[in-house]
């Protein structure tokens, strides 16, 4: 949590000092793209910074408080329930959303999380 706003962030972080340059430029980039995207449907970028400390690339984004959608049907898988149909339209409509929102930027995606 961020004493400035109170509100929860997720801090990625990213350790530079075993990457070869092409991982530095790709770790450099992620962070350009992320903040270029802004839709509802797609987490959103809050600021990067470099920690000196673990030579870290460390960026601040949304919290998916909802977890991501692997955690969701495995929580399901292991109560042996199954999600209600207006649920996986929601979840589907929010999918296609961001999808479209990342696409329409020529971004292809690798990390779908449901908010």
């Amino acid at each position: 949590m961020r004493s400035d706003d109170t509100c929860e962030y997720a801090l990625k972080k990213v350790k530079l000092n075993n990457l070869s340059e092409k991982e530095l430029k790709n770790s450099i980039n992620e962070v350009r793209i992320l903040a270029s995207v802004h839709n509802k449907n797609v987490i959103s970028y809050k600021e990067a910074f470099f920690d000196k400390n673990s030579k870290c690339l460390c960026i601040v984004m949304e919290y998916a408080n909802n977890k991501d959608l692997y955690l969701k049907i495995m929580d399901h898988q292991k109560k042996s329930t199954q999600f209600e149909e207006n649920d996986i339209w929601l979840i589907f409509i929010q999918v296609i959303r961001g999808l479209r929102a990342l696409h329409n930027l020529n971004i292809l995606h690798r990390d779908l999380k449901v908010i």
